[in-house]
């Protein structure tokens, strides 16, 4: 069964951010986009560009108005050690969440009973905490966070834009389309 159009679970886990650890909530994300990436594990290889991808357009995200998240099934503390140890790591300044109980990797389907670890998936959801857009793939593929931005602002446009959807490859300031009776097989 797809979360599309879902509404996210409530759940509260505990974060690493900027030095303190933060509650992390449901009811936190709500009112703002939430982009939320999960990754296996704290420690690993790949995790770490992923992460220093994300850091590297997290001004990009703040100005869509959209938060990151990154869960791992470690603790908050283990986020900590690892954001002061890893150079990639601690360039993230959004949180980095943990859960260990793996509550929210069960909830967001993405969880690996087997390996008590996480798939990579990462889910765009929007202000009212309804999932708009999920990718879930293999651990050894990391993903290319400028098609998360890309996902987020077309989930955004067309939030606001209702009778429209965004074409393939489209890019914010792109034009869209109006579907139509009239569009039936001429594109």
């Amino acid at each position: 069964m797809s979360l599309i159009n879902t509404q996210v679970q409530p759940f509260k886990a505990q974060a690493f951010l900027n030095g303190k650890f933060v509650e992390v909530s449901d009811e936190s994300m709500k009112g703002k986009w939430s982009v939320v990436i999960f990754m296996p594990a704290a420690f690993t290889f790949n995790c770490p560009t992923e992460i220093e991808d994300a850091a590297e357009h997290y001004a990009e995200f703040q100005k869509a108005g959209a938060e990151v998240y990154i869960v791992t099934t470690d603790t908050h503390f283990s986020h900590k050690v690892w954001h002061e140890t890893s150079p990639a790591v601690g360039k993230a300044q959004f949180p980095l969440v943990g859960d260990p109980t793996h509550q929210l990797t069960r909830a967001f389907g993405v969880h690996i009973e087997e390996a008590g670890l996480a798939l990579r998936g990462t889910f765009v959801i929007d202000p009212n905490g309804v999932i708009k857009t999920m990718e879930v793939h293999d651990n050894a593929i990391a993903r290319d966070v400028t098609e998360t931005v890309r996902k987020l602002k077309a989930a955004q446009y067309v939030a606001s834009h209702p009778n429209e959807v965004c074409p393939a490859k489209w890019k914010e300031g792109e034009a869209t389309l109006a579907p139509s009776i009239d569009l039936v097989g001429k594109i």
